[in-house]
């Protein structure tokens, strides 16, 4: 082991260390109580930032993910369009989770996406990710070049989609997942798009122009999680789109960045977030849960039923006190 990699990994574990003692547990007076938990919690890291490439860095040394030495990791970002954050993931944002995943000893990185409307070959060479790929060692594969023998079909029973749909082998196959999502809502019909949104990136584009056009499109994106799990999700809120989107809106500067293993849990923090810092009518008017999305990935098992099942962390004294108003937020609805 070089030098440098033993002052990255001392690096890590000094932030691991030093954020282990610096968590907010809203629930932490469930003993005191007398109550016990009859679900499992998921850990959400909330990181009051807006520096994005520490962000990232303090987001996983908080939540300290496992597993993913020694695998080959996929990772699905958030290129809709190469309109700039929050319309798509950030390259700030991406090369540091690439840096965060060697520095965690993966075996290798592949990055894959199909964007839309535009085409991905044109978005990825406006964003510079090939060079990007290039200059740090990973591989990027364009799902709209990919042989139909890589795409794996799903017919699940009592869905939305008759037809079943179809997902990307390298997603379905892989090692280890990471999702990257942005913090907005969508203006065409998906209400908000964040982690479970992501999924539309991985089917087929004919696909996706019928999801639109049906009044189940809501239901249907959580539908199309159940074909894979990530064991990682990081979501960008640096700026966040409050209305508007997916490519263009209104938008707000809310200086966190979320991360964790649960897309509803995930969802559910980036909901309470929207919430705090105002945003449109079928944000503001719904309860967290019951918007349709996350109604639906909550009957189909994809994570957390409710708010009292997540648990907001943080590591300093800024970052837990936006904690308490959004887990606030949470279990208000």
């Amino acid at each position: 082991m070089t030098p440098d990699n033993h002052h990255l990994l001392d690096r890590r574990n000094f932030l691991r260390g030093a954020a282990a003692g610096l968590v907010f547990l809203p629930h932490a007076d469930f003993g005191a109580l007398g109550l016990r938990r009859t679900a499992p919690v998921s850990t959400v890291a909330l990181i009051r930032t807006g520096d994005r490439k520490a962000g990232v860095t303090r987001a996983m040394a908080l939540l300290n993910p496992a597993g993913i030495s020694g695998k080959q990791v996929v990772i699905k970002p958030n290129f809709n369009s190469a309109d700039p954050a929050p319309a798509g993931t950030h390259n700030d944002t991406l090369s540091q989770i690439v840096r965060e995943i060697q520095e965690r000893d993966a075996a290798g990185i592949t990055l894959g996406e199909s964007s839309g409307p535009p085409q991905t070959r044109g978005v990825m060479e406006t964003k510079g990710i090939f060079d990007m790929a290039s200059e740090m060692g990973f591989g990027v594969v364009n799902y709209d070049e990919i042989p139909d023998t890589d795409w794996v079909q799903f017919q699940p029973s009592g869905t939305h989609w008759p037809e079943g749909f179809h997902l990307p082998r390298t997603v379905v196959d892989a090692q280890y997942l990471v999702s990257t999502c942005c913090l907005k809502t969508h203006g065409s019909g998906g209400v908000f798009t964040m982690s479970m949104k992501l999924s539309v990136g991985l089917t087929p584009k004919p696909i996706r122009r019928g999801m639109h056009r049906s009044p189940d499109m809501r239901r249907m994106i959580a539908e199309l999680n159940q074909g894979y799990k990530p064991q990682l999700i990081v979501m960008d809120g640096v700026e966040a789109f409050t209305d508007g989107g997916p490519s263009r809106g209104t938008l707000n500067q809310a200086n966190v960045v979320i991360a964790g293993t649960d897309r509803v849990a995930v969802d559910a923090v980036g909901l309470a977030v929207l919430k705090e810092l105002g945003s449109n009518d079928a944000i503001m008017g719904t309860p967290i849960f019951q918007q349709e999305q996350m109604a639906r990935a909550v009957e189909v098992g994809l994570g957390v039923s409710g708010p009292d099942q997540i648990e907001l962390v943080s590591d300093d004294d800024e970052g837990r006190a936006y904690a308490a108003k959004v887990g606030e937020i949470l279990a208000q609805g």
